[in-house]
């Protein structure tokens, strides 16, 4: 059994799961999970680089990160940079900060490795759910989303990464409060052309089930069950229709902020990226026809967690 420390860092949060991994055993035991919002990404796709604010955000939230690790004794620490960390022009200073603060450089990845890990983290926690068929595992994150088709037994068939995500969305398109029809629409065809790429990579007609991952998946379906307060247990494989998706992601585009922000379930980092994340959903469904999406809690940092236990079998 390996302690490990894996980190997140997207577009919206950065998420850090030190976990108890046994690759033998193919377990997975919670340690602590923390995520916060740090709004990386900000104004990234108007700029083509990381504001001075969100990189402090950012830089704070390492060094918790790092005295949280060095508290629960993790042995091995990977953390994992995705969309937003990508294509800006002061990646170096970014690069530079967190190795100063966690000893370790960020893994910027591309959208395709972030899709395998994502769809290693669902299925290996999500497998007797999923079955033995074909499944596609989506992944909106806040810059990007991410498409893997596989199997529990065959693993990844196919991947795309395509720049759509909640919080790209609302900054580029969703902008007034609530945003207005025209706005919606000119979101809805930057997101289903982006679909359309991805689908022609990996062919969503050959997928039997779709799994949803991250906090806008999530926060729709805690919605969708009527939670009072969000329960990760009770969302991590539960189904939620089509249909269902479409009224919520309805409902969330016409609310004020403030509306939002009353919702029980609602991080507050999420409140003003919700509606972009929800309307990406909704699509995804629309376009692979499928009845309803399996939401999952696992994801991205448990593929993570996997990748650094796997490393150290190896070892």
């Amino acid at each position: 059994m390996t302690r490990v420390a894996a980190i997140d860092c997207g577009t919206n949060s950065i998420r850090l799961l030190i976990a108890d991994v046994d690759v033998t055993e193919s377990t997975l035991v919670d340690v602590v999970r923390l995520m916060e919002t740090v709004r990386l990404g900000e104004g990234v796709d108007s700029t083509g680089e990381f504001s001075a604010a969100a990189l402090g955000r950012t830089f704070a939230a390492c060094e918790r990160y790092a005295a949280e690790i060095r508290r629960r004794g993790a042995t091995k620490i990977r953390f994992v940079a995705t969309s937003a960390s990508r294509d800006v022009s002061n990646r170096a200073e970014f690069v530079r900060g967190v190795e100063q603060r966690l000893g370790v450089q960020p893994d910027v990845i591309t959208g395709d490795e972030e899709a395998e890990l994502s769809f290693t983290g669902a299925v290996r926690a999500l497998g007797e759910e999923i079955g033995s068929g074909s499944a596609l595992v989506v992944d909106i994150g806040g810059g990007s989303t991410e498409f893997v088709r596989g199997s529990v037994s065959e693993g990844v068939a196919a991947a795309r990464s395509v720049d759509v995500g909640c919080v790209r969305m609302t900054e580029r398109r969703l902008r007034d409060d609530p945003p207005t029809q025209d706005q919606i629409a000119a979101a809805t065809a930057d997101i289903d052309a982006a679909i359309a790429v991805a689908d022609a990579v990996v062919e969503f007609s050959q997928a039997h089930t779709l799994v949803g991952l991250a906090g806008s998946v999530t926060t729709v379906a805690a919605l969708a069950l009527n939670l009072e307060e969000y329960d990760a247990i009770a969302i991590n494989g539960s189904r939620i229709s089509a249909k269902q998706v479409d009224e919520i992601a309805d409902r969330l585009l016409r609310m004020t902020r403030a509306e939002r922000a009353a919702l029980s379930v609602m991080h507050p980092g999420r409140v003003d990226v919700i509606g972009g994340g929800a309307l990406v959903l909704d699509r995804i469904l629309k376009a692979t026809g499928l009845s309803d999406v399996l939401a999952s809690e696992h994801d991205i940092l448990d593929g993570i967690a996997w990748s650094l236990a796997d490393a150290s079998e190896v070892e």
